[in-house]
């Protein structure tokens, strides 16, 4: 015959109706067991102090636990002969499970040093039982966090997908977001695993939950973490500036921690089966509508294991008036480069140039790039702000040029005008007239050469040596040069003249009877009487 337990309950119903004066035949007849065994419980009870006369208020927990020890000891020769022989070496397997022997091997050690062959089955129930070998870790049951606090995210692989008619499978993504106190959670399929495909995918799903949760729980995905830590992690630092624009805190879990997101962990293998297997997509939009139905209606509108509750139900319930305001705006992902100004004074972001100043060339900077603006830090201190220009663009500032060489550099011929006119009148009209060209640019050159000039002889002869130049229609910086020169050499300067006088003639002007012919005569008669 079979041994059958008999239940608390059981044994409280046996008390019970013989306190109400019932025999062991007739509790046999109406009870849940035998009269030997109602006898059994009775005696064993009375042996503890149960009493005829007290009545119910003795069928305490107390009570029919010390009843159940009585009728149910544990006896003697339970165990073999092979675990008294376990136990009699019980240190020396002992050692042998601490160093992290797998138990077949420990069966080989325990046979050559004994000579006795143990049953592997004695062996694992012994190791299992006494020495803690293989037995499974203990856990807590972390209490919830508050609504609207905490989200969850990690990567799930889905399957392999053809949507793309190139006749090449793909590996399919879902990037899952659970509400770690409603459960509520949304979908972001994709290919990728880039940082672009995160922030995006954070995005659809501040609008579908309507808001933004406090503290964002993410495992450590390149694009989120770039130094996993269990107590310092490095953040990306470009997700970090995300999550300071949305007004999120982020806590990564521990590597190979499981147990740090167990809602998203859970839920993984959940949107695999539910959502993607079994399922016949035309491509990823359609993926994608249908995710976002999915996780409304089938996974929002189901009913819990653990909470018994619709999550949609207590999302919208508790969770939504409590996150964040959602963004207003898309967000411009920005983007991050560590680049080195080169010689021309200019760095590369995006295939677009921008420049710094001469002290910095050489010098290792890191850019930050929007779609507005160029940021330039150097050693975290922002040393220049450029506006973003389209691939192939330049942005420079004729400030970081240095001196002399920013008109050049610019071909920024009102700049040399400017310093012509500053050493005199004559000198900035002289130069007016060198650039009056449909191709300013070409003449630059001569404008250098004419304050090259001034730099030499000094205004007053310069722009004396303009004015007679232009007063003589001469646009020629080399005949100025020369005109100077002579002036030198002649120990003088040039000539002044008044307002009031004329024209100066010129240096070789002779008088016109200089250059008078006599006429010539063919007749002798008149030649000689000339001569006489």
């Amino acid at each position: 015959m079979a041994f059958r337990e008999v239940h608390v309950i059981e044994i409280r119903e046996v008390l019970r109706l013989w306190l109400q004066g019932k025999g062991y035949r007739a509790i046999a007849e109406v009870g849940p067991v035998d009269r030997k065994t109602a006898r059994r419980y009775v005696e064993a009870a009375r042996r503890c102090g149960f009493d005829f006369e007290r009545g119910d208020v003795q069928l305490t927990d107390d009570l029919i636990g010390m009843v159940v020890e009585a009728v149910r000891p544990r006896g003697p020769g339970i165990r073999g002969e092979t675990w008294k022989f376990c136990k009699r070496h019980r240190q020396f397997l002992q050692e042998k499970v601490a160093e992290g022997l797998r138990l077949t091997k420990v069966r080989k050690l325990l046979q050559r040093h004994t000579g006795a062959d143990v049953p592997y089955r004695t062996l694992h129930r012994f190791a299992t039982e006494e020495l803690g070998f293989g037995g499974k870790k203990t856990t807590v049951r972390v209490t919830d966090c508050d609504p609207g606090q905490e989200l969850q995210v990690d990567f799930g692989r889905m399957g392999m997908v053809d949507w793309e008619g190139c006749g090449r499978k793909r590996t399919l993504w879902a990037l899952i977001f659970t509400a770690a106190y409603s459960r509520h959670q949304f979908v972001w399929l994709t290919f990728r695993q880039t940082f672009d495909t995160v922030i995006e995918g954070f995005e659809e799903a501040w609008q579908f939950f309507g808001g933004v949760f406090h503290v964002v729980i993410p495992d450590n995905m390149k694009a989120v973490v770039d130094k996993a830590d269990a107590v310092e992690p490095r953040i990306n630092a470009r997700f970090l500036e995300y999550s300071q624009s949305r007004g999120f805190v982020v806590d990564p879990t521990r590597v190979r921690r499981p147990k740090d997101k167990p809602r998203v962990e859970r839920a993984v293998p959940y949107v695999r089966e539910d959502f993607f297997k079994g399922e016949d997509f035309a491509d990823m939009d359609d993926a994608q509508r249908r995710a976002v139905q999915w996780c409304k209606v089938d996974a929002g509108e189901r009913t819990h294991g653990t909470t018994r509750l619709h999550p949609i139900e207590v999302f919208q319930t508790e969770e939504t008036q409590r996150l964040l305001p959602c963004p207003d705006e898309p967000y411009d992902v920005p983007l991050w480069l560590d680049v080195k100004v080169g010689t021309d004074h200019h760095i590369t972001v995006d295939y677009a140039l921008y420049s710094l100043p001469t002290d910095y060339i050489g010098e290792k900077v890191t850019a930050r790039a929007d779609c507005k603006l160029v940021k330039i830090y150097h050693k975290g201190e922002l040393v220049k702000t450029h506006v973003r220009q389209k691939r192939g663009g330049r942005s420079t500032d004729p400030q970081d040029y240095p001196e002399g060489a920013r008109e050049y550099a610019m071909r920024d011929t009102l700049s040399l005008q400017e310093k012509a006119a500053a050493a005199g009148p004559f000198v900035g009209a002289y130069a007016a007239r060198l650039v009056d060209d449909p191709r300013p640019w070409t003449k630059m050159r001569f404008c250098y050469r004419l304050l090259g000039l001034v730099r030499k002889y000094g205004d007053h002869r310069v722009d004396e040596a303009c004015r007679r130049a232009l007063e003589l229609d001469v646009v020629d910086v080399a005949r100025i040069g020369r005109m100077l020169e002579r002036a030198l050499e002649t120990g003088g300067e040039p000539p002044r003249r008044s307002a009031q006088s004329q024209a100066l003639p010129l240096r070789f002007a002779r008088p016109t009877s200089d250059f008078q012919v006599a006429a010539r005569h063919n007749n002798k008669e008149e030649d000689r009487d000339e001569r006489e």
